[in-house]
């Protein structure tokens, strides 16, 4: 093997993880570890799967630092390993990292500090950092951000109407899921052809959901804000609500910052409306009604925030659902569909039943697409570009 890159997707739960060849393109293993802290399960595919698979499984109860530390004692057993440098996604980059960069105790700090506006993500996207260069000292790591994609946008759709002082201060919209809509961007032009760079919205629909308005395969808007709590409704998060509401739960219901941020984060979305799931299909599989209605209301605000973008882009050429309800929720793409027809939208029934890539109707004037998400993808490439040349670690 001539050198491979390690990319690391590491949540509140669970360890992404692939292996790609140096070139950032081939890739020789992907897996996860979920249900960290409590419950963890490896799953792991490709040619090197079996070699990786057969060490002795990591401990159920491990949490981030000992997952990353079990994966890389794994990858030392493979003799022929050279491993070049590990790549990392990083939720929040802020204004200043607008692009990959290598990590070094001064980016580290800056990053810590931007925790701060991504707590549920960043902590555990840091963790993994440091427990690669504990297990692994010397290692080049590569931060790549998901707010970076988005820094394309126009200063008007970056800014809040809030006080000067504070957007100059940073208080801006910043957009997440960026490695995702990066791998649209990227993705689309060989599947839909011309059309890839016209007017485009990326629905990145899952635990975590957003939307992404697209020109010439460039962010120009997005429904998440200053941090990933706006827009969509979500797993467990609200998404955009009104102000005057966080204001009355602390003047009137005695909420404390902790309480709103956890009600927001952690107890709203699928969950808080249905109060029975945070997962589609949980609920599609219910005969509940509040199941149904959260469903809906799913749908609708998801239309309905389309809609804005549209607006934004002064129409549309191309729509694209990825991640897991976007790639495996039939009825949510119907739904979403049927609601944005009005742009001449038109789902052929049996293409969207049977999870084709192409799910539109002969006669819509919109293309609609299925892409499975890859996140890191994006990372391996921009891994390979910025390490190219340097020195290689042997494993």
């Amino acid at each position: 093997m001539s050198g491979a890159i390690l990319v690391l997707n590491a949540g509140s739960s669970s360890l992404k993880f692939a292996l790609f060849a140096a070139d950032g393109l081939t890739t020789h293993l992907r897996g996860s570890i979920s249900g960290l802290g409590r419950a963890a399960r490896l799953s792991v595919t490709g040619p090197m799967a079996d070699r990786v698979a057969s060490a002795a499984p990591p401990d159920p109860a491990c949490g981030q630092a000992e997952a990353v530390a079990w994966l890389l004692a794994a990858l030392r057993r493979l003799p022929e390993l050279v491993l070049l440098a590990a790549g990392h996604r990083v939720v929040h980059g802020g204004a200043d990292f607008t692009g990959p960069v290598q990590v070094g105790p001064g980016v580290l700090e800056a990053l810590d500090a931007l925790a701060l506006l991504a707590p549920a993500h960043q902590p555990h996207n840091l963790a993994a950092i440091r427990a690669v260069e504990a297990a692994w000292p010397g290692l080049s790591q590569v931060a790549c951000f998901d707010t970076a994609f988005h820094r394309t946008q126009p200063r008007l759709a970056q800014l809040f109407p809030i006080p000067r002082a504070l957007s100059e201060a940073g208080m801006l919209r910043y957009g997440f899921h960026g490695l995702s809509y990066q791998h649209i961007a990227e993705t689309l032009p060989a599947v839909a052809g011309a059309p890839a760079a016209g007017r485009v919205i990326a629905a990145h629909l899952g635990h975590g959901a957003s939307l992404c308005a697209m020109r010439g395969g460039c962010s120009i808007a997005s429904t998440m804000g200053f941090t990933a709590l706006d827009g969509l409704m979500m797993g467990t998060r609200s998404g955009a609500v009104d102000p005057g509401l966080v204001l009355h739960l602390i003047r009137e219901r005695g909420f404390g910052a902790d309480r709103v941020a956890r009600m927001l984060n952690e107890e709203s979305g699928l969950l808080g409306v249905s109060g029975i799931s945070d997962d589609v299909r949980d609920l599609a599989a219910s005969a509940d009604p509040r199941a149904r209605e959260a469903l809906d209301l799913f749908v609708y605000r998801a239309v309905r925030e389309a809609g804005a973008l549209i607006a934004a882009l002064g129409g549309l050429d191309c729509l694209v659902f990825t991640a897991g309800i976007g790639e495996h929720a039939p009825s949510i793409r119907a739904g979403i569909c049927d609601g944005l027809a009005f742009a001449g939208v038109r789902l052929d029934q049996a293409c969207n039943a049977a999870g084709a890539g192409r799910i539109s109707a002969a006669s819509s004037a919109v293309a609609v697409y299925v892409i499975p998400a890859d996140e890191e993808r994006p990372i391996a490439r921009a891994v390979a570009a910025l390490v190219a040349g340097q020195d290689t670690e042997r494993a």
